[in-house]
């Protein structure tokens, strides 16, 4: 069997998503990751989006418009996929630093089985209480875009 996280759980940090902020989750952890952390996220559908539902929903939709189905640039529709390109937008990618970084970066829908019952830790001042505005979870932006769990498909 194959380990999800090389080195096992113990060698890397656990964040769970869980009612976190988007941009603020995503700009702490990509901070992080150039410092040498490597980061498992896990319940990344469960990250919010803030803005009223049908605003986020039309800028997305209309950013999948852009571009060609061959040539791209491509956008993804699954919940672990946006976080990980959200995180990877604030990351110096075409440098050697931010390479390593976005390497040592793995994203989860839900928790996996490897990762159950280990402690995982979140982000305070990401946290969506201090929101005083509406926000979309990232997994209902998925569904709105397109994107259907294995167990609906």
């Amino acid at each position: 069997m194959s380990e999800l996280l090389p080195g096992g759980p113990e060698a890397w940090t656990i964040i769970d998503a869980t009612d976190l902020i988007l941009g603020r989750m995503a700009s702490v952890v990509a901070k992080r990751l150039l410092m040498g952390e490597h980061i498992a996220i896990i319940n990344a559908e469960k990250a919010v989006i803030s803005g009223k539902r049908k605003m986020v929903v039309r800028r997305y939709k209309e950013r999948l418009q852009i571009g060609h189905y061959r040539k791209g640039p491509y956008w993804p529709r699954r919940p672990d996929r946006i976080v990980w390109r959200t995180i990877r937008g604030m990351l110096p990618r075409y440098k050697d630093k931010g390479k390593r970084a976005l390497r040592r970066l793995k994203v989860f829908i839900g928790v996996p089985e490897e990762l159950r019952g280990v402690e995982a830790q979140t982000i305070p001042e990401a946290r969506a209480e201090k929101l005083k505005c509406p926000y979309i979870t990232v997994g209902e932006l998925a569904r709105e875009i397109g994107w259907r769990p294995p167990e609906e498909a």
